[in-house]
């Protein structure tokens, strides 16, 4: 079984309970449409689990199949620039049927982002290390395709639905439980 290579950081965004038990890392593509399938899922074990359940995204842009993949990464960096990170997060993938460099402006409108600082980072790639990194985090850590979960530094094998992968973080919690 794999491992998570690159441990959780600051760098890394992360929503849910600062004191989680269970962190719950997925690599992901924008542009991917099984990605998109996938956030659902993991909101409904946001929801299910609250603050036992820390969610980091790490970006794992498969550029050769997906032309807007990296630009909606670097527009998510932005938007965690100035604290909207998830925000911009959600939407794309809420939009993904319509991704485009349009729409990334379109939504930094909707989040009072500046379309000028937007075209900026796009254009110089301000956030391309950090994307670089994840992308290679990801490869280290036998990450092939999107989306890729990891359960408490353990990749999940199954499939992305919510039993399944509920049974993963149910199993991570069971590890953490108390011997009586």
């Amino acid at each position: 079984m794999s491992t998570l290579k690159v441990p959780v950081n600051p760098r890394d965004h992360r929503r849910g309970g600062s004191n989680a038990r269970v962190t719950l890392v997925e690599y992901g593509d924008y542009q991917c449409p099984y990605c998109a399938a996938a956030q659902p899922v993991v909101r409904s074990l946001e929801d299910r689990y609250g603050e036992a359940l820390s969610v980091v995204f790490r970006h794992f842009p498969l550029v050769e199949v997906h032309p807007f993949a990296a630009t909606a990464a670097e527009a998510a960096e932005y938007a965690g620039d100035h604290g909207l990170f998830w925000e911009m997060h959600d939407l794309v993938f809420a939009n993904q049927h319509r991704l485009s460099v349009q729409l990334l402006f379109a939504i930094a409108g909707t989040l009072r982002l500046s379309q000028i600082g937007l075209r900026d980072s796009i254009t110089r790639t301000l956030h391309a290390e950090k994307i670089q990194s994840d992308f290679i985090g990801g490869v280290r850590s036998g990450v092939n395709g999107t989306p890729s979960f990891f359960v408490n530094g353990r990749r999940h094998e199954g499939a992305f639905t919510v039993p399944e992968l509920a049974a993963s973080i149910h199993a991570a919690m069971d590890v953490l439980a108390p011997v009586r």
